[in-house]
């Protein structure tokens, strides 16, 4: 499994507001021990999940300050569970983005219904001590297609 936690960004202002989704297929490995018999996305990864997103928000505002990071987790709450094959929609809005520091507040829904909530803290690493070619593929296909639409 890779550790990517967005499918695809549906709405984004940057620096703002995002709205994402991430579907887990069933025949995911997690599933057989998470939990048997009554499989369902672990609570760590719906909450990865917003902290992606809210990166993902902040990261496209290409500021010099760098990608944007988890540095904390506030108020964490969990409603109910996450299914396999459900479509997952994640939503950060940035609440305050300072230089060293940004917070945001975000929810998982499926089918309009909240699963959970967080506040998530960042703060930013330089872009040169990430590895040699990093890409955030899922920001760049949607900043292409927000670029074709714009045209």
């Amino acid at each position: 499994m890779r550790f990517l936690m967005i499918d695809r960004i549906c709405e984004l202002v940057p620096g703002q507001s995002i709205r994402a989704e991430k579907t887990l297929p069933s025949g995911e490995e997690l599933f057989r021990d998470h939990f048997p018999g009554f499989p369902v996305v672990p609570g760590v990864l719906l909450t990865e999940m917003m902290a992606q997103a809210m990166g993902k928000c902040l990261d496209a505002e290409n500021k010099p300050r760098g990608k944007a990071m988890l540095l904390e987790i506030r108020n964490a709450r969990f409603r109910g569970w996450v299914r396999p094959d459900e479509v997952a929609t994640i939503y950060a809005q940035i609440s305050s983005s300072l230089e060293q520091i940004a917070t945001a507040q975000c929810h998982v829904e499926v089918n309009g219904v909240k699963k959970c909530s967080a506040e998530i803290r960042a703060s930013f690493v330089p872009r040169d001590q990430l590895g040699v070619g990093y890409r955030d593929e899922v920001l760049e296909e949607f900043l292409q297609r927000a670029r074709s639409v714009a045209k």
